[in-house]
C-alpha cells in the first residue's frame, strides 16, 4: 500500500481536491444543500475559514485556512464526508471492502491536499477553482456557475464579472 505523507501546518491554508468515487455522478450539485450543511456542521464544531470553493458535480475544489495551532483538515474531511454521506438515501453498489470498514461508497478514500506556500500559489490555486467549471465545460464563463466562491470574489472587487471566459483564458497556469 501507499504511504501518503500529508504536510500538516497549524494555521495552513490549503488547497483540496475530494472526489465522489462515482465519477459520472451528479451528487453534489444535485445534494447541494446537504454538502452545505455538512460543511457548516462541522465548521461550527471545528471551525476554519473556506478562502474559495467550488462544487462540480463529482469532485469539489477548496482552500481552507485552520485556526492558529490547529492543523487537523484530516478529521474536518472525515467528518464532512461522512455527514453528507448520512444525509444521502442508501443505495449504492458497496464492495466487500467498504462494507466491512462500514462505508457508504459515495467517496473516494483519498483527496488531493497541497500546502500553499505564498501569496502567488494562494492566488493561482484561487484562479484554478473559479475556472474549473469553465474548463470541465460546464460554462462558458466562471459567473455562470452558481456553485463557486466567485461570486462573493467578484463583490469584492478580485474579479470582474467577465472573468474567466472559455475562450479568453489560458487555463493551463491555474494551480495544480
Amino acid at each position: 500500500m501507499v504511504a501518503y505523507r500529508r504536510n500538516f501546518i497549524p494555521g495552513g491554508s490549503y488547497f483540496f481536491t475530494v472526489t465522489l468515487l462515482d465519477r459520472a455522478s451528479r451528487l453534489l450539485i444535485e445534494r447541494i444543500d446537504e454538502l452545505r450543511a455538512a460543511f457548516v456542521s462541522v465548521r461550527t464544531e471545528r471551525p476554519f475559514d473556506i478562502d474559495a470553493i467550488v462544487v462540480l458535480p463529482e469532485h469539489l475544489h477548496c482552500i481552507w485556512t485552520l485556526p492558529p495551532g490547529d492543523a487537523d483538515y484530516a478529521l474536518r474531511w472525515r467528518e464532512i464526508k461522512s455527514r453528507f454521506s448520512r444525509r444521502i438515501p442508501a443505495g449504492e453498489r458497496r464492495t466487500a471492502g467498504r462494507i466491512a470498514k462500514r462505508e457508504r461508497g459515495l467517496w473516494q478514500r483519498r483527496y488531493w491536499e497541497h500546502t500553499l506556500r505564498d501569496e502567488r500559489d494562494m492566488a493561482r490555486h484561487i484562479d484554478y477553482i473559479h475556472y474549473n467549471p469553465v474548463k470541465h465545460g460546464h460554462v462558458s464563463c466562471a459567473a455562470d456557475w452558481p456553485h463557486s466562491s466567485f461570486h462573493r470574489f467578484v463583490q469584492g472587487g478580485v474579479y470582474p464579472l467577465d472573468w474567466g471566459m472559455a475562450d479568453e483564458i489560458n487555463h493551463g497556469k491555474f494551480g495544480e
